[in-house]
């Protein structure tokens, strides 16, 4: 099959235009729209090359042929020669047409073949084929207006929500967000009681407790599954001393006097964020403070859609956190970006008098919050 969104050749009968339209703005669109159409189709070959560790293979390996990235990777070679043609298609790899070969360069490594670089992005490939695997339902809940839980979307999405996320944790968590707290890294060395609202698979509290040996982490999260991978990372980190993980919701768990209470980006996903500030509040130590780390983003829709990279997350927005909210009692549905202004005005409500950001980075915002 080939797809060719090019004009008709000159003295080809062509359709006359309708009334208004102006036919070269829709030959624009046409080939905007296949260059949709073909990073789409790039996303699942960029799993394909991350499943594989072809990325990996490729990166700081030199020129190279189908043949040896074939063997050093042990796939079949007629496979790989055109995944790579596809890639050299896209402008991911580089091809030397005289040799046959190609290279992967190091600024292109940097966001493919690994996963500490705090721009990696393979990762988000798998939640977009999460997000493939999952349309019928998503349509199913257009017409209901129903929610699609959490624990219901394709198990990649787990995956690929810690990898992503995990690098921005691990570049940003313990070095510039905890010190910008007030007084927040003298605490936990000190020896403080840490809970995170929606840890999914653990990773911000296992760092926290590397880096705090002294302090005490606890972690709630409504999936199961979930918190059992993150149990069996902490026991794998060697921190199983001093952080454990259980089931629980973001109005249930035991108000136990915590010094810190976290939301690692999932605030917005909650049913009744409202609800969940109030309670964290209840369950804060007299001194204690609430920290929201969610996606930067503005606070109105224009400015929101004219930001790099927002397509995607108004994506994710739309088939991951508006779901598990509106699954939810009250479901407010704050949507993945909903702004610095409507995260104030829900704590606002639930009566936090101090709220101030207190860091961010070109992904993240990070707000401090106090009764």
């Amino acid at each position: 099959m080939s797809i060719d969104a090019r004009p008709a050749p000159g003295g080809a009968a062509e359709e006359p235009a309708p009334d208004g339209v102006d036919m070269d703005r829709v030959g624009e669109f046409a080939g905007k729209v296949l260059g949709i159409m073909a990073a789409g189709a790039t996303t699942a070959a960029i799993v394909v090359g991350d499943r594989l560790g072809l990325y990996a293979a490729l990166a700081g390996a030199g020129p190279c042929s189908s043949s040896e990235l074939a063997g050093a990777t042990g796939t079949a070679e007629r496979y790989v020669r055109e995944w790579l043609a596809q890639q050299a298609a896209m402008g991911i790899v580089e091809c030397e047409p005289v040799g046959g070969t190609f290279s992967l360069p190091a600024e292109h490594a940097a966001v493919l073949a690994e996963d500490g670089s705090p721009v990696s992005m393979a990762s988000i490939a798998l939640l977009v084929t999460g997000m493939h695997r999952r349309t019928d339902e998503l349509v199913a809940a257009f017409r209901t207006g129903d929610g699609i839980p959490w624990g219901e979307q394709d198990p990649v999405t787990f995956e690929s929500t810690e990898r992503f996320f995990g690098g921005q944790y691990r570049g940003n968590l313990v070095g510039q967000w905890i010190p910008a707290l007030d007084g927040m890294h003298e605490r936990l060395a000190e020896g403080a009681l840490v809970a995170d609202v929606g840890c999914g698979r653990g990773l911000p509290l296992i760092l926290l407790a590397q880096a705090y040996p002294r302090s005490r982490f606890v972690g709630y999260d409504v999936h199961g599954p979930s918190i059992e991978t993150a149990s069996r990372k902490a026991a794998d980190a060697g921190v199983a001393d001093r952080v454990r993980f259980e089931v629980d919701h973001c109005h249930g768990y035991p108000a136990e006097g915590y010094d810190l209470i976290t939301f690692f980006d999932s605030f917005h996903d909650l049913g009744d964020p409202v609800g969940a500030a109030e309670y964290a509040r209840s369950a804060l130590a007299a001194d204690g403070t609430v920290m929201l780390v969610e996606l930067l983003s503005a606070d109105t829709l224009v400015d929101n859609v004219a930001a790099p990279g927002t397509g995607l997350n108004f994506a994710a927005s739309t088939f991951l956190c508006t779901t598990n909210s509106l699954s939810q009692p009250v479901g407010l549905a704050l949507g993945a970006m909903a702004g610095e202004k409507r995260l104030r005005e829900v704590l606002g409500e639930a009566g936090y008098g101090q709220v101030r950001r207190v860091s961010e980075t070109p992904m993240n915002m990070v707000l401090e919050a106090r009764p």
